[in-house]
This record gives structure tokens, C-alpha cells and sequence, in this order.
């Protein structure tokens, strides 16, 4: 289950309910904090990186940073990073931000990545990541306004400004990829590390 750092089980360094909720219906035990480091800092100094490098790195600095804090505690770190047309894109800072980003997809083929590592102390045990391909379907100012107007401000802190489980479904006419990937982190390569580390049964 969530909730603070007391108890068993892993941390999770993040909260994303999204992660939260395949954790919890893995039935995986962990608590959840959420990483304190600047995010856009290190997408800045990997600016000419490969997606998939950033995503890893962040992950791993989520994982690291709150290991830092927790020693004794097994850090599991995650990170979704959105690229369309050769473009990464954040989280959208705002409203109208988010329409310009939907604006951008229209018609075009989302690349979704998502990253996830574990760290104990000072070292990060491992590294992995996945990716999706997401074809978006043509969208009307219309329809953006709408969508917006039910998922603003939830979407506020979703790369790809959706929520697959949710509304976002409506933007897309095809999608080619793990189910866990899409909803932000590579679950099963997760159980995988987690087995490997001792924190899950064999």
C-alpha cells in the first residue's frame, strides 16, 4: 500500500497515480514520496541526448535522490518522456500550453517512453525502459476544448497531456506498445529487478 515512509516494502519515488495504482494491483507493498530535484535541469544538460537516455536518466536520478534520504530502503524511480515529430514535450505548464501540445500531435504518431530504476544508498542497481508508439487522430479545436474542460487540470501532470485509463483513450485511433509502458513505467521489467533484488518472491 501507499502512504508514508513507515512500514515495509519498497518506496516509490513518485506520486504518480498511475504508478501507484499498478504497484498496488501487482500487490506489490511500497510507500510513496516524491523526488525533490530539478527535472528540467537535467533534460537541459542532456539536450542532444536520445529520448530514451533522458528518460533513463531521470528515472534514475528520481531513484537516487530519495535513496539518498532512505538508505536502508530499496527506491524505485520512473520517468515518461513524449517525443512527436523529432520534439520532446514536457508536461504542459499550462492550459493553454496543453492545447498547444494537443494542437502539435494531431495526426501524428506519438513515441512514448517510460523508464524505471532502483537505487539503494548511493547506488542505483538498475536501469530499464520501454517504449510505445501512440498514432493520434486528427483533433478539432472542438474536441480539444472539450477534453480539456473535463481533464484540465488532471492532465496537468501527464506528458502526452492524457490519461489512458481515462479520457485521453479519445485521442488516439491506434496504439502499439505494453499496456504498462503507455501508463508510464515498464511493470514487468520492474517485477523483474524486483525478483532479481531480493524485494519479491521467485
Amino acid at each position: 500500500m501507499s502512504g508514508d515512509l513507515a512500514g515495509s516494502g519498497i518506496v516509490l519515488a513518485s506520486n504518480s497515480a498511475s504508478r501507484k495504482a499498478m504497484l498496488s494491483a501487482a500487490g506489490i507493498a511500497f510507500s510513496a514520496i516524491a523526488a525533490d530535484f530539478d527535472e528540467r535541469a537535467l533534460e537541459a544538460e542532456m539536450a542532444d541526448a536520445e529520448p530514451t537516455e533522458v528518460a533513463q536518466a531521470l528515472a534514475a536520478a528520481k531513484a537516487a535522490a530519495v535513496a539518498a534520504q532512505h538508505p536502508e530502503r530499496l527506491v524505485l524511480g520512473s520517468d515518461s518522456l513524449v517525443e512527436v515529430g523529432g520534439q520532446r514535450f514536457d508536461k504542459p505548464a499550462s492550459r493553454e500550453e496543453a492545447a498547444e501540445h494537443l494542437r502539435a500531435f494531431s495526426g501524428q504518431t506519438m513515441t512514448l517512453h517510460s523508464a524505471a530504476a532502483l537505487a539503494q544508498g548511493e547506488r542505483v542497481l538498475w536501469v530499464g525502459n520501454d517504449f510505445a508508439r501512440l498514432r493520434v487522430r486528427d483533433l478539432s479545436e472542438e474536441f480539444i476544448a472539450a477534453y480539456l474542460d473535463a481533464e484540465w487540470p488532471a492532465v496537468s501532470h501527464c506528458v502526452g497531456v492524457f490519461r489512458i485509463e481515462g479520457p485521453g483513450v479519445q485521442l488516439f485511433s491506434s496504439i502499439a506498445g505494453d499496456q504498462f509502458t503507455v501508463l508510464g513505467m515498464p511493470l514487468l521489467q520492474v517485477l523483474a529487478a524486483l525478483r532479481e533484488h531480493g524485494a519479491l518472491a521467485r
